[in-house]
């Protein structure tokens, strides 16, 4: 059996998380480029936690700039399995009001400039992606919202665009009227990655405004964002604690099929693979490649 080890990405405001004990850094080198910073390493009670600042601390990189690809391929060679996201959004519901975690379950991709995939010429593969959010994790998820009282909705589509700039208008109402629930900058293609890498992948959305459909409320700015990632740091400190506390020491079957994503998804035969690639491909997709 495979032991389970908890990797969480911190997103705007987040750039540590309190509560790991035996931290050490480790720069892990990826074929990919370079992370977004040292991954912090420690435990939370008996789980590994492995911690990476999306944004790099200080907010370096915007989200059009983050290596995703080497961000997923270093958290891959730390051996996780299951990553939380943990991300600042927009909502387009009235209930969803800011401060509250919505644990979205789909994904709508509106990003134009980013390297979505691992795979390409000399290495095709498809992944199924039907089902982007790992159940069992989600709900892992929702046990330590409750056990420790803090309010989360349970579903919801988070549409990603490209940024850095936030929605026209147009854009933000249309959104709406599509029924999406939450919009953010950089969930995808973080999700795709993961579920190449066969890594299990959920992400508690924080939601800090309402973008700027709502006719009762400002648009959104960064200070706006910033405040309110900010007060909620403790408590998405707090809740993802309590889903390491709880979490198995070994790694379980993913409903959605994220533990096994590479079965029969390589679609180049063995003798017209690009070597290169497939070496840069060895943490992602050792198991089936031979690596």
């Amino acid at each position: 059996m495979t032991a389970a080890i908890l990797g969480v990405i911190g997103g705007s405001g987040v750039y540590d998380l309190p509560g790991l004990e035996d931290v050490r850094e480790e720069a892990i080198a990826s074929p990919w480029g370079e992370p977004s910073d040292a991954l912090r390493i420690g435990r939370i009670g008996e789980t590994k936690v492995v911690f990476l600042a999306r944004h790099g601390r200080g907010h370096r990189l915007s989200p059009s700039g983050i290596n995703y690809r080497a961000n997923i391929d270093a958290m891959k060679r730390a051996g996780v399995t299951d990553i939380v996201s943990l991300s600042a959004c927009g909502s387009f519901r009235n209930e969803l009001h800011p401060g509250l975690f919505v644990l979205v379950d789909q994904f709508i991709d509106r990003t134009v400039s980013r390297e979505t995939s691992f795979f390409g010429n000399g290495c095709v593969a498809h992944v199924p992606f039907a089902h982007p959010v790992g159940p069992a994790l989600q709900r892992r998820i929702a046990a330590a919202a409750e056990a420790e009282g803090i309010t989360v909705h349970k579903g919801g589509t988070y549409v990603c665009m490209e940024g850095p700039q936030f929605s026209s208008l147009a854009e933000s109402k249309s959104y709406k009227a599509a029924n999406y629930d939450v919009i953010g900058m950089t969930n995808l293609p973080e999700a795709k990655l993961a579920r190449e890498a066969e890594i299990t992948y959920a992400t508690i959305a924080m939601v800090t405004d309402f973008d700027c459909w709502h006719p009762n409320h400002d648009s959104v700015d960064v200070a706006s964002v910033i405040a309110v990632a900010r007060a909620n740091a403790a408590r998405a400190a707090q809740l993802v604690a309590r889903v390491a506390r709880d979490f198995p020491t070994e790694r379980e079957d993913c409903p959605a099929g994220s533990h096994r994503a590479l079965d029969g998804a390589i679609m180049t035969a063995p003798s017209h693979r690009d070597p290169e690639l497939v070496a840069k491909l060895d943490a992602v997709a050792g198991r089936v490649l031979g690596g």
